[in-house]
C-alpha cells in the first residue's frame, strides 16, 4: 500500500470506436482495496458500463473532465489525447505514439513540457528483462486471424470487398461467427479449408492468432507456424504465396528482407488470397509486406492488392485490432499492468516508473 494515497483518474477514451479501457472494474477494485483512490469518468463508448465501476466503489465524474482534475491526480487512459494546444499539467499514463518520430511528436511532447507535466508511455514500461509489462498483442493476433478468416470465407462467394466488422461482446460470440462463416462458405462452394501461415507464431501476437485458428476448428496441419528459425534465411518466401492466408505478427525493430513482393505475388500459381498485417506497419519504409499503402479500418476492413495474375488478394491492416474484443482485451491488459500500477506510490524509486520518466525527459530534450 502506498505511503500516501495515490489518486488515479481514469479518463474516457475519445478515439472513435475505441471501446477498451486501461482499468477495468476488476482492477479498479483491486487498486481501491490496496489503498488507492480511483476516479472514473463516465463514458459513452467504453465496453464496461459506468455502473460496473460504481459498484466497485469508484466514484464517477463527467466525461472528459480530466483537464480540471487536481494536479496531483494521475491521469490514466489508453489512446492518444485529442489534438489540442493547452499545456498538460498532470502526470499521464497512456500510449502516446511520439517517441519514434511519428508525425506531430514535437507538438505532443511540447504540451507536457509547457505544462510541467509528465508522460509515462505504456509502450515503454518494461520489466527487468526489457519485455513490455503489458501489451495487447495476444488479442491483436486473435482478432486479426478472425477477420482474416471472415474475409477468406467472404471472398469465396462475393466480388465486392468485405463489409464493416463490428466489435463483439465476448470471445465465444466471435469464434461462433467465424466458424459459421468458414463452414458455411466451404459447404456452399466445396472449397477446402484454408491453410494459414503465421509468422511470429511464438510471440504474444502469433500465439493469439494460432489460438483463434484452433478454436474455430482449423486442423493443426492447416496452421503453419513460423518464427525466427524459419525466416532466418530471409525472404521473399514461396511458402507464403502457396498458403491461402498469411498473418504477419512480427514486431519490426530493424530492416529485413520483405516476406513477399509484388513480383512474387503476381503469378497464376498463387493460392494466397488474404494477408493480415497485424503489425500494421503501413507507412514504415521497412515494412516486410510492401504490397499496400493504405491502413484499413473496421468500417472498411480490406484494401485490394492490384495484380494482373492469380486470384483476388486483399490486405487487412487495422491498427487497433484488439478493439474487436474490448472486454477480454481490456481485462488481460489491465491485469498485466496492475503490478506496475501498484508501485506508483513509490514511483520516484520504482524502476519501471523511473525508467519511463527518464525516457520522457530524454525525448523532451530533443525539442
Amino acid at each position: 500500500m502506498p505511503s500516501a494515497p495515490v489518486t488515479l483518474h481514469l479518463r474516457a477514451e475519445s478515439k472513435p470506436l475505441e471501446h477498451r479501457s486501461a482499468l477495468t472494474p476488476t482492477t479498479a477494485k483491486q487498486l481501491i482495496d490496496a489503498g488507492f483512490n480511483v476516479i472514473v469518468e463516465r463514458s459513452t463508448q467504453r465496453v464496461f458500463d459506468d455502473a460496473e465501476f460504481e459498484a466497485m466503489g469508484a466514484p464517477l465524474v463527467d466525461e472528459f473532465s480530466w483537464p480540471s482534475a487536481p494536479k496531483d491526480h494521475l491521469i490514466i487512459g489508453l489512446k492518444e489525447l485529442p489534438e489540442e494546444s493547452f499545456p498538460l499539467v498532470h502526470e499521464h499514463i497512456q500510449f502516446a505514439h511520439c517517441y519514434k518520430n511519428q508525425a506531430g511528436w514535437k507538438d505532443v511532447l511540447s504540451r507536457y513540457h509547457n505544462g510541467n507535466g509528465t508522460l509515462y508511455d505504456i509502450e515503454f514500461l518494461t520489466d527487468d528483462k526489457g519485455r513490455r509489462v503489458a501489451a495487447f498483442g495476444f488479442h491483436a493476433g486473435f482478432a486479426g486471424a478472425a477477420i482474416g478468416l471472415l474475409n477468406w470465407a467472404w471472398q469465396l462467394e462475393h466480388e465486392q470487398p468485405l463489409t464493416e466488422v463490428e466489435w463483439y461482446p465476448n470471445e465465444a460470440a466471435l469464434v461462433e461467427d467465424v466458424k459459421k462463416a468458414v463452414d458455411g462458405a466451404v459447404s456452399r462452394t466445396s472449397a477446402k479449408l484454408p491453410s494459414v501461415l503465421v509468422i511470429g507464431a511464438l510471440g504474444r501476437c502469433g500465439s493469439g492468432a494460432v489460438d483463434l485458428l484452433r478454436k474455430v476448428g482449423l486442423p493443426e496441419e492447416n496452421i503453419i507456424k513460423w518464427d525466427m528459425a524459419e525466416t532466418a534465411k530471409g525472404g521473399p518466401f514461396e511458402d507464403i504465396v502457396q498458403s491461402d492466408i498469411f498473418i504477419n505478427c512480427i514486431y519490426l525493430s530493424k530492416q529485413i528482407p520483405p516476406f513477399v513482393t509484388m513480383e512474387t505475388l503476381n503469378t497464376q500459381e498463387r493460392n494466397l488470397s488474404v494477408i493480415v498485417d497485424v503489425s500494421a506497419d503501413t507507412t514504415n519504409p521497412f515494412n516486410p509486406v510492401p504490397v499496400y499503402t493504405v491502413a484499413t479500418t473496421f468500417k472498411e476492413p480490406t484494401v485490394p492488392v492490384e495484380l494482373e495474375n492469380g486470384p483476388k488478394l486483399s490486405v487487412i491492416s487495422i491498427d487497433h485490432l484488439p478493439s474487436l474484443l474490448p472486454r477480454e482485451a481490456s481485462e488481460a491488459f489491465s491485469a498485466a499492468l496492475l503490478p506496475s500500477i501498484l508501485e506508483l506510490g513509490d514511483r520516484e524509486n520504482a524502476r519501471v516508473w523511473t525508467e519511463a520518466k527518464d525516457l520522457y525527459n530524454k525525448h523532451v530534450a530533443r525539442l
